[in-house]
């Protein structure tokens, strides 16, 4: 998304954009997807017809605030799949996943489709689940993982991490580990 901006952008334009994605982030991550765009626009320091000039729609924001974790997502899954052993990078990429996902509430509610429209994730979001596939498939072929584990098993795996509460980020990191042991230790041969 970053490649339609207009190169002319002025500094001050620039900033408020960088400041309304860092905003973003950060009440997404802790929050969710849920949050008004108001908030977002006070935490960012500018009105709401700023954030809307740079960002129209929530989605819009949402997938060019993930682009980062998308890409960090991406690179999970590719490491996983470039292991030469199937079951530790299966085991290593959902651990790392489920992780990820604690982290930031906002990523995983738009990673397991909340915002159906934004194409463009949408598009991500396929291609990351085909590889995690992949990724489930090698696992079990190679006798690491029972033989009636699919790919819905792994998403079920995301999405039950999605939901683990904690007082803190760090408390829900904590939770997310033992979860993802557990599941991980469900799934295998």
């Amino acid at each position: 998304m970053t490649e339609v901006l207009p190169h002319s952008l002025r500094s001050d334009a620039r900033d408020n954009r960088e400041r309304i994605l860092e905003a973003a982030r950060a009440v997404f991550a802790a929050d969710g997807l849920t949050v008004p765009m108001r908030r977002i626009a006070r935490r960012a320091g500018v009105g709401p017809a700023t954030l809307y000039r740079h960002f129209p729609t929530k989605e819009a924001l949402a997938t060019e605030a993930f682009a980062g974790q998308m890409r960090a997502c991406y690179a999970l899954v590719d490491e996983g799949l470039a292991d030469p052993d199937p079951g530790r990078g299966f085991t290593s990429t959902v651990s790392r996943l489920c992780e990820l996902h604690a982290r930031d509430r906002g990523f995983t509610a738009a990673f397991t489709a909340e915002f159906p429209h934004a194409l463009d994730f949408a598009a991500d979001r396929e291609r990351a689940v085909q590889s995690i596939a992949e990724l489930t498939r090698r696992a079990r072929e190679a006798g690491h993982l029972r033989a009636d584990v699919e790919l819905d098993d792994v998403i079920l795996v995301l999405m039950a991490n999605s939901g683990l509460q904690g007082t803190s980020p760090a408390a829900r990191v904590a939770a997310s580990r033992r979860f993802a042991a557990l599941a991980i230790r469900g799934l295998q041969a």
